[in-house]
């Protein structure tokens, strides 16, 4: 490949627009648009080639049941929740659910958030009605407010989603490099407001061991900060890789982004090899609305080097699945595609197996994750948007069942939670169930999302231990089989003697 070649034959950034383009923003003023634009395609990265590439190599250990990926955050993020509590909440919430993971599976744990540019909302009518006034929808920060007088798109939206976006990166890499992810504090990352005592009690289980086996490397001279490489992520006790993602909507936005740089040697099949990143997020995905084959957004996502998703719900046919594969991934490549599951707790057992079974069969490379939240929303009697922890289980749990039975391995899980509080250190309530058995009558205390309704603390930690705990006594179950057969074979040779 030449250093100026597309490294995808007939396509360039712009390409998807000569697509139909599912979800897309009028914008009254052209002009102001491309002004807009032109000063974002000038303004540096928000994330560089060997992050992405790096985030690539660790999803290829996903796919190949190495590691576990924990794809987790707001539904849509808003520009007044960028400050330092909402997000030190929302990666301790990461950090505490992926160490649970950790302790049980015994596998690293890739960590991608939905944070730090997850600001537009795909909608299914342009229109909506508030009270007796009809409105355009609401569709996230970056493209107008939710206040009912300001429905207007606005481009200038869409700089302040860079700029927010901005912020919040960097006060993430700061928290990160700064001691707050070490696992000599796990107990620093929000605990301290769970009711709940089980759960309190189990996660301090954990953080006992883990202290104690700290210790003992100290003692036997291990340095527990010392640098090591592991499953491609270059971090310390003190450190973890943590990665950015959000829904590639904005088809604009992401072009303004997106830039042709070399590609770095260590993952480079030619010399002067280059090719198309979209720097404003190590990885994006494609919606169960905007998935069309012939579609701008495929025709988008087909040529950009990034790890990329794709939501696949009820309404996606199995040979559709499969051309989309063609498309977006026609090398085959390792840990490029990471399959959202979201069907619903009452249809995945309709829909998955086949699914699993014509992927299996096209011999394409897949990371298979479960998102037991969009399929799962109801409204509530008092009329709020709600999810129930009982069929967010059910659906988690009959997944990872399913892809048993397909000879097959769930390989991470997608959720919308928050570790927010407000004023007096509560928690959210905006799901009902968990282990704080939260009811109807007390959605409306705590509830705070503008978007979909968010796990909170207490309950994604009861997600937390049940994956880990799953994957605990199957790691046991496997422990007691490989006995099991070493015991056999002793016997069959003692008794052949």
């Amino acid at each position: 490949m030449s250093s100026t070649s597309s490294p995808t034959p007939g396509w360039t950034p712009s390409s998807w627009k000569s697509k139909p383009v599912a979800q897309d923003v009028e914008y009254s003023d052209s002009g102001k648009l491309s002004k807009v634009l032109s000063k974002i395609a000038t303004l540096p990265p928000l994330v560089t080639p060997s992050e992405i590439e790096r985030l690539r190599y660790q999803l290829s250990q996903v796919q190949r049941n190495e590691a576990f990926l924990l794809h987790a955050g707001d539904c849509a993020e808003s520009f007044d929740a960028c400050t330092n509590e909402n997000i030190s909440a929302k990666i301790g919430l990461i950090l505490s659910f992926s160490l649970i993971l950790i302790w049980g599976a015994r596998l690293p744990i890739v960590r991608i958030g939905r944070i730090a540019g997850q600001y537009a909302k795909p909608r299914s009518s342009k229109m909506e009605k508030i009270g007796d006034r009809e409105v355009l929808s609401f569709r996230g920060d970056n493209v107008n407010g939710l206040d009912i007088d300001d429905r207007t798109p606005d481009p200038e939206r869409l700089l302040r989603a860079y700029f927010h976006s901005a912020t919040t990166l960097n006060h993430l890499r700061g928290l990160l490099t700064s001691g707050f992810a070490s696992l000599h504090q796990p107990r620093d990352w929000s605990l301290s407001h769970v009711r709940s005592p089980s759960l309190k009690n189990e996660f301090e289980n954990i953080v006992e061991d883990l202290t104690d086996a700290l210790d003992f490397s100290r003692t036997i001279g291990q340095d527990a900060g010392a640098s090591f490489e592991h499953g491609g992520a270059r971090s310390t006790v003190g450190e973890v890789d943590f990665y950015t993602s959000h829904e590639g909507l904005m088809l604009e936005y992401e072009q303004a982004l997106t830039r042709e740089c070399p590609v770095p040697k260590s993952v480079s099949t030619a010399p002067n090899q280059k090719g198309y990143y979209n720097t404003s997020a190590h990885f994006l995905w494609i919606g169960d609305r905007t998935r069309q084959i012939d579609g701008g957004h495929v025709e988008y996502f087909r040529g950009i080097r990034n790890p990329i998703g794709i939501k696949v719900g009820p309404s996606m046919k199995s040979d559709e699945l499969i051309r989309l594969l063609d498309i977006v991934n026609p090398d085959k490549i390792s840990g490029r595609v990471t399959l959202i599951s979201r069907y619903g707790a009452g249809k995945v057992e309709n829909y998955l197996p086949d699914h699993i079974k014509v992927v299996k069969a096209s011999g394409h490379p897949v990371i298979w994750v479960c998102d037991p939240m969009h399929g799962n929303t109801l409204t509530s009697s008092t009329g709020l948007k709600t999810r129930h922890f009982r069929t967010i289980i059910s659906e988690l749990t009959s997944c990872i069942r399913i892809h048993s039975e397909c000879d097959s391995r769930l390989g991470g899980v997608s959720l919308e939670f928050t570790g927010e509080l407000n004023d007096e250190g509560f928690s959210v309530t905006e799901c009902l169930g968990g282990s704080m058995e939260l009811s109807e009558e007390q959605l409306g205390l705590r509830y705070q999302s503008f978007c979909d309704p968010r796990l909170n603390f207490e309950q994604s930690l009861d997600v937390a231990f049940l994956i880990s705990n799953h994957y605990k006594n199957e790691r046991r179950g496997k422990k007691k089989e490989l006995e099991k057969d070493v015991l056999f074979t002793e016997l069959s040779g003692s008794t052949g003697k």
